[in-house]
């Protein structure tokens, strides 16, 4: 068996937590803080520009060791050694999980069926290397002669939420081509979508591993077929690319075999845009950008598999996520970006985490009896505090939250930049440390209110204690986005060991597709 099958709270460490919990859920983070002046200091890592704050968590040196006990018990060190190797950890599709192999830069060798798969790797790596330079250098023409001005990406899920989410996070850099997304099955949505473009300029990339997803199957056939009303058959070859493992297929529909580009069943569509699948960054920002992206990530893998637990970023976010969900039964967490770039992060991470760890069976196919999965929303500073925020501070859930900032702003405005992040670390401080009765008595005093003392007082005091995590880097690029990216998906990883779940199937998405085919063949137009 790829994996162990252990049931986490079946564990020493678990009960150990259990005890743990009866006193760390009357924790005061402010009472933390003033026993240890340290204490930010004492919990927070620094990996090359990324800075992790976890201080104002309700965790001591003591939660730290029985969580790290709890992953070293489920033998999580040993997993992971399995996960970048390319062991079949993906037991019930049997297949490997092997998105980190995309960015690893080393000479080693990584075996599928007894077939060394760097070779594949850099061969498309240097094809999308090579379509890159020759579309934004103005050689790849349209089929009347023009350069092209446009690229439309058609595929859905993983192959449309990592690529939109990429190319709009890092569209300051972006070179010359303006990328659309098209992934809606609504016809809506595609054509809003071919109003914006001239088929004469525009190249579309089909994602599809299978090429008979029915939503983009679709979507592809009626964009063809809009684009054969100005061009010929003869033309399709010069405006399709395909991203997709069916060949065959693909050729049929007209896409010249020199645009296809491989997708691998060792690499599943959430964790794919490292792959061929991330074509349109490519495009959208230049092949350098993007593997600089790739060697963001690499940095991550690399800090992932050799640091001890007590010091490994993702293995401590995917500890405190049990933590909360399992113990202090917090059921959604938040990712808040302060900057709008990262505007369309969370939708990317709801699906890498819920559709990875929204299981009810475990490893060993039984029906599971503890908390799993937790439910990812987030938002843009300091949009959200204009929101949803006043639930987090003064409402009764408790919802762990993970901000995200940077120091320098890219297009180098200092006075938007310094109110944006002076928001950024109220919000952190105003969660943990909140309002108190004596505050907000001087509050109204100050301002004339002492005849409203008695009524306004509970409204304006924040009990706080609400816990965070805060993320802090130089300036968003490609690289430190690969970075984030990267540690989100080891978070998921170290989840779904704990949890005792396969966190790479999806057969939960499958029921609802079935169920709408026969509602296709019932159908009057049918």
């Amino acid at each position: 068996m790829a994996l162990k099958n252990i049931n986490p709270t079946q564990t020493s460490a678990w009960s150990k937590l259990q005890e743990h919990f009866l006193q760390a859920k009357d924790f005061q983070l402010n009472k933390l803080f003033q026993l240890n002046k340290n204490r930010e200091k004492d919990f927070s890592i620094s990996l090359e520009e990324l800075y992790f704050d976890y201080s104002k968590n309700h965790i001591t040196n003591e939660t730290i060791n029985l969580l790290t006990s709890l992953a070293k018990e489920v033998d999580l060190k040993n997993a992971i050694e399995k996960y970048f190797s390319g062991e079949k950890i993906n037991v019930t599709e049997n297949r490997a999980v092997l998105h980190t192999a995309l960015r690893d830069n080393s000479d080693t060798p990584i075996y599928i069926e007894g077939k060394n798969i760097k070779p594949s790797i850099k061969t498309s790596l240097k094809k999308i290397k090579s379509l890159t330079n020759k579309v934004l250098s103005g050689k790849w023409k349209g089929y009347t002669g023009k350069t092209i001005t446009d690229v439309v990406n058609v595929g859905i899920g993983g192959s449309d939420l990592g690529p939109s989410m990429a190319v709009e996070a890092l569209k300051f850099y972006k070179k010359k081509l303006n990328t659309h997304f098209i992934s809606n099955i609504d016809g809506d949505h595609v054509y809003e979508t071919l109003k914006k473009i001239n088929p004469e300029t525009t190249i579309f990339i089909i994602v599809s591993k299978s090429f008979t997803t029915h939503e983009t199957i679709t979507n592809a056939n009626t964009i063809r077929d809009w684009f054969l009303k100005y061009a010929t058959v003869f033309d399709l070859a010069k405006h399709f690319i395909a991203v997709s493992s069916n060949i065959e297929l693909a050729i049929n529909f007209g896409i010249d075999k020199k645009n296809i580009l491989p997708m691998w069943n060792w690499v599943g569509g959430r964790f794919s845009l490292w792959s061929a699948v991330g074509l349109s960054i490519s495009l959208s920002i230049g092949f350098n950008n993007f593997k600089e992206m790739l060697d963001g990530a690499e940095i991550m893998d690399n800090h992932f598999r050799d640091t001890d637990f007590e010091k490994n970023i993702p293995v401590l976010l995917g500890l405190l996520s049990i933590w909360y969900l399992n113990f202090f039964s917090c059921e959604s967490e938040a990712i808040f970006s302060y900057t709008q770039y990262l505007s369309k992060l969370p939708k990317f991470l709801q699906q890498g985490f819920m559709e990875s760890n929204g299981k009810g069976v475990d490893r060993n196919g039984q029906t599971i009896t503890y908390q799993t999965g937790c439910v990812i929303w987030g938002g843009v500073g300091a949009n959200m505090q204009h929101s949803f925020m006043q639930l987090l501070h003064q409402g009764t859930k408790m919802i762990p939250s993970d901000f995200i900032g940077f120091k320098e702003p890219l297009h180098g405005n200092k006075n938007h930049h310094e109110i944006l992040m002076a928001n950024f670390h109220a919000q952190t401080q105003a969660l943990a440390f909140g309002k108190t009765v004596q505050e907000a008595h001087l509050e109204l005093k100050t301002h004339g209110k002492i005849s409203d003392l008695s009524s306004l007082l509970p409204y304006k005091i924040f009990k706080g204690n609400k816990q965070s995590n805060t993320f802090l880097l130089d300036k968003l690029t490609p690289k430190n986005l690969g970075m984030l990216i990267s540690m989100y998906e080891h978070k998921v990883f170290v989840q779904g060991i704990i949890w005792n779940i396969y966190s790479f199937d999806q057969f939960g998405v499958e029921l609802g597709k079935e169920l709408a085919l026969k509602n296709l063949e019932k159908s009057p137009a049918n």
